[in-house]
């Protein structure tokens, strides 16, 4: 099954691969999701990779 995530941790994610995009990255942004990976993980009990993973899933390949 799919791991739900929060619509905060997505917002930030598709912030953050905006700013990837266009060279812009800021350390706000990219703060704002491994902060928020962390605590997602931390709650869920799931892990931080697998987080990671389907958060990408869903920002960068419109999986979700």
């Amino acid at each position: 099954m799919a791991i739900e995530l929060p619509t905060d941790l997505i917002d930030a994610e598709r912030i953050a691969w905006q700013q990837i995009q266009t060279g812009a990255l800021t350390v706000t942004a990219a703060r704002a999701v491994h902060e928020g990976v962390t605590a997602f993980a931390e709650a869920s009990g799931e892990t931080r990779l697998a987080v990671e993973e389907r958060l990408k899933l869903v920002v960068r390949h419109g999986e979700g």
